[in-house]
């Protein structure tokens, strides 16, 4: 008989379903026409009923399955009862039967944690720009970020009236990233992806220094690391604090499993160990390719003004 398959790849086909009854939920909300918007922080800062729905449907379901795994979302949300049409119970199949890159398959539930931001992007969210909106889940071993899942639910909303709608991008160290279709960006040109709504004098001084071509001003983390991977923008360059753990977590794993490279504007690499902090203070550095070029450009002052 064939072994069951390994932990990690139940933990990545029960997030792949459990995105997607995310992404129905964030539509769902959406279409219902209440968002029940509340501001945490300031105006930047929000957080509506899609939000606390779909962090309680993630972190439920996946609790329910893996008890023992650390789970750690966005959203402070009273721990009460979640009713059960928010559980997806269900699997990917298909990721079940890929083989577990050897490096993984002695993981332990109680090794893993999982970060979980249940609605990238909820101020464009809120202005209707659908298209920039995700619902990450990442997995990390070791203080790493390992596997990851992106759901987009507006992905194609675009095409009209009968376009399937939503698409979920997932992938493994070692083993790939899967869901879309992987594109570098147009060579020789230096294309800068950046905040759309938390903009400051550093951020854009960091930017200038890019000489970039084009500059495409976007919300949500997982939304950057999909124009990157599709080939739209060469470098995604924050140079601010304000980005999470829970921000960068999947979209660290896929963009590392296709070769790309992530670390803070400083050069460090994040830890998502459970212990650490979940803000990522010296900002956001990614490409797919030429990492080296843009991290050489990023300027003394504007690292010096970013202390990890």
């Amino acid at each position: 008989s064939m072994a069951s398959p390994a932990l990690l790849m139940r933990v990545v086909a029960s997030a792949y379903s459990v995105a997607e009854k995310a992404a129905t939920i964030v539509r769902n909300v959406m279409s219902a026409g209440d968002l029940g918007i509340v501001e945490k922080a300031g105006p930047s800062d929000l957080q509506t009923k899609a939000d606390r729905l779909v962090q309680m449907s993630i972190c439920a379901s996946l609790a329910r399955k893996f008890p023992k795994v650390t789970i750690i979302g966005e959203e402070e949300l009273p721990t009460d009862d979640v009713t059960e049409d928010l559980i997806e119970d269900g699997h990917c199949e298909e990721i079940l039967k890929k083989p577990c890159p050897a490096q993984y398959t002695g993981i332990k539930e109680e090794e893993l944690v999982i970060w979980v931001d249940p609605l990238d992007g909820t101020k464009e969210y809120t202005e209707g720009l659908l298209d920039h909106v995700t619902v990450l889940i990442g997995i990390a071993y070791g203080g790493k970020a390992i596997a990851g899942v992106i759901n987009q639910p507006y992905y194609n909303y675009e095409a009209g009236a009968n376009a399937v709608l939503g698409r979920t991008i997932w992938g493994v160290l070692g083993m790939g990233a899967f869901g879309f279709q992987l594109t570098e960006a147009p060579a020789g040109k230096h294309i800068v992806v950046t905040t759309r709504s938390h903009s400051s004098a550093l951020v854009n001084e960091c930017i200038a220094a890019l000489n970039p071509d084009h500059v495409i001003r976007v919300g949500g983390a997982g939304n950057k690391i999909i124009q990157l991977i599709e080939g739209k923008a060469s470098a995604y360059v924050f140079a601010s604090p304000g980005c999470k753990k829970w921000d960068t977590c999947a979209p660290e794993a896929i963009l590392h499993a296709v070769g790309g490279k992530i670390t803070d504007i400083c050069g460090n690499s994040f830890q998502y160990n459970k212990e650490v902090k979940h803000m990522n203070s010296a900002g956001v550095l990614a490409t797919l390719r030429n990492y080296d070029y843009y991290a050489s450009r990023i300027p003394n002052t504007v690292k010096e003004s970013l202390v990890p």
